[in-house]
């Protein structure tokens, strides 16, 4: 038995408690006061960053959200398909498989991209283009010296140019929440080409990482929207798969027409 005179441990939090016939969330009645009340994103942004957004803030990250939902057969969402399949009991495992495949190469580069900006953000901020252009520049160039990548600069597939950067430029321009962030990542679009004589795209996915850095979201927790976001498209995934199955097409393709004519062709020769 615990001894009587430990003292009692609290554990407090300013998130979500509840009593007999009540429950609260962020302080709020949660029954009264936030459903039917605050939206879904509203209520995400609000959990991690314990303040109300703004309608600008709730709609710039919204449009984050919806930027980063699904981008169709990636291996996340095809991870997500087969787990389904073979385990049809187990949606939580399918949705974890898809999200567990969130990286450095798929919806990696939010995080990596909002990082990468912060850490590179001058103390006495820039006035005008001109002074974030010579700031993109230094960048650029170290990075290209040091045979790194930016992250976030260019795209497998938009090669003249992500859809979703111009809109989320212009979502946060409309409400006047282009921060210190995407003013770097604009300027790095604007300067790269004199440094590596071509021109790239800014990747959506890495204008989503400067939005919510702009945001004041926490650096810790970028990958985490990101994640957030692709749920919604995971389920989406397993929708259609129940209408329209195909994870047993890919199981079978790679089941029946890639095996190895050799029993063994793995032995040394």
């Amino acid at each position: 038995m615990p001894d009587q005179h430990e003292p009692v441990r609290e554990y407090p939090t300013a998130l979500g408690a509840a009593s007999l016939d009540t429950i609260t969330l962020l302080g709020q009645d949660l029954a009264d006061d936030v459903m039917g009340q605050v939206g879904f994103g509203e209520l995400a942004f609000w959990l991690a960053s314990q303040r109300r957004p703004s309608k600008g803030e709730t709609r710039v990250f919204e449009a984050v959200l919806a930027a980063l939902a699904d981008h169709g057969f990636t291996p996340t969402a095809i991870v997500t398909r087969l787990t389904y399949l073979s385990a049809p009991d187990s949606v939580q495992g399918a949705l974890a498989a898809g999200l567990l495949g969130g990286g450095s190469r798929f919806l990696g580069v939010t995080e990596d991209c909002g990082r990468f900006l912060h850490e590179r953000l001058p103390d006495q901020l820039p006035m005008d283009d001109a002074g974030w252009d010579e700031i993109a520049l230094r960048v650029v160039r170290e990075q290209r010296e040091a045979k790194r990548f930016v992250p976030g600069l260019g795209h497998h597939v938009h090669k003249d140019g992500d859809p979703r950067t111009r809109r989320l430029y212009a979502i946060a321009r409309e409400e006047d929440l282009v921060g210190p962030h995407l003013e770097l990542f604009a300027a790095i679009g604007r300067v790269h080409p004199q440094v590596l004589g071509r021109t790239l795209p800014l990747n959506g996915a890495g204008v989503c990482g400067a939005a919510l850095a702009d945001l004041g979201l926490p650096m810790e927790l970028l990958r985490g929207f990101a994640l957030l976001a692709r749920t919604a498209g995971l389920i989406g995934q397993l929708a259609e798969e129940l209408r329209h199955p195909v994870g047993n097409d890919i199981f079978l393709s790679v089941d029946l027409h890639n095996r190895p004519v050799d029993p063994d062709p793995y032995r040394p020769s």
